[in-house]
């Protein structure tokens, strides 16, 4: 029937009206709670060794010039019965490096790591080399895991008689999987009363909306901002003994986060990155570059030929001043990020000229935002 069509396709318009009016706006970006927060205690932990690494191509360490890395050989040869004490070694294949990895959350006896092998002394490569048994200590002197393997080695070294070429940084490798963990960290999660949450960035809007958007979800009032980083979450009756899945429901939830208005400069490179939130008030902004240029040209004076006169230089300066980009504008007050760029941009003038009217800007208190000089 025509009318019940029609009626059904002003029924559909306005349900799709309904839905575009009650949708949320898309003004802020929302985020997962496991990407604003981390749980307090779940955290890696670094671990050190020092080790040797064999098999180099004649690239490793200069015996002579690096006494540990001549003792550690001695040693190691020694626990395996071979004595060398007092003799002339000059193999060059032997290398000594420092191990490092990150022991994960979690990781249980017998799991494997990655690790990261630097050399320590003189040596030129350690591509081809082969890392021995080094045992890897945490920061309690206890030993957690041990590597060994063959490197990986990302840049190479080249060189003739007369030329030498370098990409990368070959003193540097990686062993994936290179270590097997020999101890567990003990940390009873499932038998917390309460787990917090630490903010990676610490804001007070932040850390009340994470609480009211868990409170929201459970129906309950379990969740508590304790301070800017951090928010306390009680674990519910019916999660006690299980916080794993209390966690994954937890840590799925969308919320909005909010960040001070804040500049960030890099002078080295002359790099500006400008938070969304940054507003200026109504000032007006001149630049100008000032050129000063001085060249020399002095004259010789020649006496006639047969006069008593001497030869002496005249000298000659010049001097001319320039000013370029005489331009003055005003920025209204409350603009927004886009339109403050806009009318920077419109003076024409680069990042390192940016970065002084900013701080200038600043200084007048005309500018909303903190101002981090890197």
């Amino acid at each position: 029937m025509p009318g019940i069509r029609s009626a059904r396709l002003i029924w559909l318009a306005c349900a799709a009206l309904l839905a575009l009016a009650l949708s949320p706006s898309s003004a802020g970006a929302t985020s997962r709670i496991k990407d604003l927060a981390n749980i307090e205690g779940v955290r890696q932990n670094q671990l050190i060794g020092y080790g040797l690494v064999v098999g180099l191509n004649g690239t490793g360490d200069t015996l002579n010039n690096i006494p540990f890395t001549k003792q550690s050989l001695q040693a190691m040869l020694e626990r395996m019965g071979v004595n060398i004490r007092g003799a002339t070694i000059r193999t060059g294949n032997v290398a000594a490096v420092m191990v490092t990895g990150n022991l994960p959350a979690f990781g249980t006896q017998g799991t494997r790591m990655d690790v990261t092998v630097s050399a320590l002394g003189d040596a030129k490569n350690l591509q081809g080399g082969t890392l021995l048994v080094t045992p890897l200590l945490g920061a309690d002197g206890n030993v957690y895991a041990v590597a060994q393997g063959s490197l990986a080695i990302a840049g190479f070294a080249a060189e003739g008689a007369a030329a030498s070429v370098t990409r990368g940084v070959p003193t540097n490798g990686r062993i994936p999987n290179g270590a097997i963990i020999e101890r567990e960290i003990e940390f009873a999660l499932n038998r917390l009363p309460n787990v917090r949450l630490a903010l990676r960035n610490a804001d007070f809007t932040t850390a009340k909306r994470i609480a009211a958007a868990v409170n929201d979800f459970l129906g309950v009032k379990t969740a508590e901002p304790i301070d800017p980083s951090t928010v306390q979450l009680a674990i519910p009756a019916e999660f006690k003994g299980n916080v794993v899945a209390f966690l994954t429901e937890i840590e799925q939830l969308q919320v909005e986060p909010d960040l001070a208005a804040k500049i960030v400069i890099d002078e080295r490179s002359g790099i500006i990155v400008m938070g969304r939130d940054v507003r200026v008030a109504t000032v007006a902004v001149a630049q100008g570059n000032l050129t000063v240029s001085i060249s020399e040209s002095p004259q010789v004076s020649q006496p006639n030929p047969l006069s008593r006169g001497r030869t002496v230089v005249t000298p000659r300066t010049g001097v001319s001043v320039s000013e370029d980009g005489k331009k003055f504008a005003v920025v209204k007050d409350g603009v927004s990020l886009q339109q403050l760029v806009d009318g920077l941009n419109g003076l024409g003038i680069g990042p390192r000229d940016l970065i002084s009217i900013l701080q200038a800007i600043k200084a007048a208190g005309a500018i909303q935002a903190d101002i981090e000089v890197m």
